[in-house]
């Protein structure tokens, strides 16, 4: 039987295989761009601290607009707004588009002692027959360009707070390519050719298949939008005033605080197990089971029994049962073992009430956890007007109301000035910021191991630690993504997809580093280790991290010893 041909007609062939049906108007792109500008304008919490200490103004649009109306196409637009959002140096912030092209050469990489190397590799895909490079390689250049100029090129489609962090999440992208949020992706060659160090210092060329998927797209397609804005609005869109927003259902009780998930390329970011293996001997309790939240056990060193338990992340699908597994293994820590690690490397943060459960359940006597500097709008006085009825009507403790009154009186004195900002307030549902601990907190001394991923609310849980002096940090500094943030999805006409950081994490005192002016961020700042150690070796990635196990084996067991 002949098999039957479809035929199209040539309007059925032109949807099907064109990627886009027109180019934006330069009227269009404008409208877009101050849609955008002006969601920052009114939400967008660090916007003092970025003029200030990262040197970016984004209330100054003449630049941009005048950029806009030289962009030959949607693509060039598309580019610009990558730059405007990653000037802002913030790793919450980002942008992505409706495109759904992207590729992967089935291998990982990440920066070890200032290199580019292997650190996974898809052997189903990447046969080693064919492919005999190994874990450890080095990527010295791809398809003729050095790698570090890629690092360099791809830094603002991964910004992450600090530059360590950007670096490792631009280097992830040599090998993972997603056009959503590199516009200009707008093709890839069926191989690269990837040039590499192996171990033996011998440079080898390998022609490597792309695994390609989607269609590249050009434009976004000249869809309806309202005109232009006044001439006036063009030249400076900055709104200094505190007008209702439009997407208030964006603030709820319970803020997240987690980074933009296209790190996620990072090897074991958000993952259950930790990045290194454990010392001989140790004895695993949690993370075997599917139900697990939690990696947890016991090893013993010097004479000491020690507990580990890693945090993969704080966005637990079920938040009672995750609490209730943490406070199963602080009971058994507590009657079991002489000292704590607790693992927050590579962990992508998450809700700010999870982190302060397990905050009183690592706090044995009363602490401040950190507050939030907010840019007061309309919503935000809503919002807190609502939390305080709600205590009200469930006839919550007297100095409960009197807390929840006293930030929304702060809320609403910031919402009649201008720029709008608060002091570090409380966004619990008690309106304070010093906690009692749970029943079952742990006692005894704790480590905790942070890193360049140590994200958010990842942040946070370091901080908290720290302020109260409860741990030591062991690591390297933490990203620097110190506020929660909101997402604007498939707005205006290019339909982009954005996050705006509402707010600022407030430490107790003010840090001093050499990079920033003083102050109480966390925002860029990040949380610095108490000791400096840095698994991002290639001696950790070959060995499963075992210089650094030794080394954080070594500081708890001092650390317990010294508060006896």
């Amino acid at each position: 039987m002949p098999s039957r041909i479809a035929v199209l007609s040539p309007l059925a062939l032109c949807l099907f295989f064109s990627p886009a049906f027109g180019q934006l108007t330069t009227e269009q792109k404008i409208t877009d761009f101050l849609y955008i500008a002006d969601s920052y304008a009114v939400q967008y919490g660090p916007y003092h601290w970025k003029r200030d200490a990262v040197g970016f103004n984004p209330g100054d649009l003449r630049p941009w607009l005048d950029r806009i109306r030289r962009t030959a196409n949607d693509i060039e637009y598309a580019e610009l707004l990558v730059d405007y959002t990653s000037s802002l140096d913030d790793a919450h912030v980002s942008i992505s588009f409706p495109f759904n092209y992207s590729g992967s050469l089935g291998f990982t990489v990440d920066i070890y002692d200032g290199k580019v190397l292997i650190d996974s590799i898809n052997r189903t895909r990447l046969p080693v027959a064919r492919f005999p490079f190994q874990i450890g390689d080095e990527i010295v250049a791809m398809d003729g360009v050095p790698a570090a100029e890629l690092v360099r090129r791809f830094g603002k489609y991964a910004i992450a707070a600090n530059p360590g962090s950007t670096s490792r999440s631009a280097a992830a992208r040599l090998t993972s390519r997603n056009q959503s949020n590199m516009p200009s992706l707008t093709s890839l060659p069926e191989n690269s050719s990837v040039e590499m160090r192996r171990a033996n210092g011998e440079n080898q060329f390998f022609d490597i298949p792309w695994l390609i998927t989607g269609q590249p797209t050009t434009s976004f397609g000249r869809v309806f939008t309202p005109g232009p804005r006044t001439a006036q609005a063009q030249n400076n869109a900055w709104i200094q005033d505190n007008s209702l927003d439009p997407h208030q259902e964006h603030i709820r009780e319970f803020l997240n605080a987690s980074v933009d998930p296209s790190h996620s390329a990072i090897l074991n970011f958000g993952g259950r197990s930790p990045i290194f293996a454990l010392p001989q001997g140790f004895v695993q309790r949690f993370g075997r089971d599917q139900a697990d939240f939690f990696f947890s056990g016991t090893f013993n060193a010097s004479g000491l029994r020690i507990g580990f338990i890693r945090i993969p992340s704080f966005s637990p699908p079920n938040a009672t049962l995750a609490l209730q597994q943490f406070e199963q293994e602080m009971r058994f820590f507590e009657e079991n073992t002489d000292g704590l690690i607790v693992d927050d490397m590579r962990n992508p943060g998450g809700s700010v009430a999870f982190i302060e459960g397990i905050a009183q359940r690592l706090h044995p006597s009363q602490f401040r956890i950190l507050g939030f500097e907010i840019r007061a709008t309309a919503g935000w006085v809503f919002s807190f007007i609502s939390r305080l009825n709600t205590a009200r009507a469930t006839n919550q403790p007297q100095w409960v109301i009197s807390l929840l009154e006293e930030a929304l009186a702060q809320v609403r004195q910031a919402n009649s000035e201008p720029g709008g900002r608060t002091g570090p307030i409380s966004l619990n549902s008690t309106g304070g910021l010093e906690l009692v601990p749970h029943p079952l907190a742990y006692s005894k001394p704790i480590l905790c191991l942070v890193d360049e991923f140590s994200a958010s609310a990842g942040d946070m849980l370091p901080a908290i630690l720290q302020d109260n002096r409860r741990a030591l940090l062991f690591g390297t500094r933490t990203m620097g993504a110190g506020g929660n943030v909101v997402n604007y999805n498939n707005a205006g006409p290019s339909e982009a997809s954005f996050r705006v950081t509402q707010s600022l994490m407030h430490r107790r005192e003010p840090v001093i580093t050499p990079e920033y002016p003083a102050a109480p961020y966390v925002e860029n700042i990040g949380v610095r280790p108490d000791i400096l150690a840095d698994y991002m070796t290639r001696e950790n990635l070959m060995t499963n991290g075992s210089s650094f196990v030794e080394a954080f084996t070594a500081a708890i067991v001092a650390h317990i010893r010294a508060s006896r």
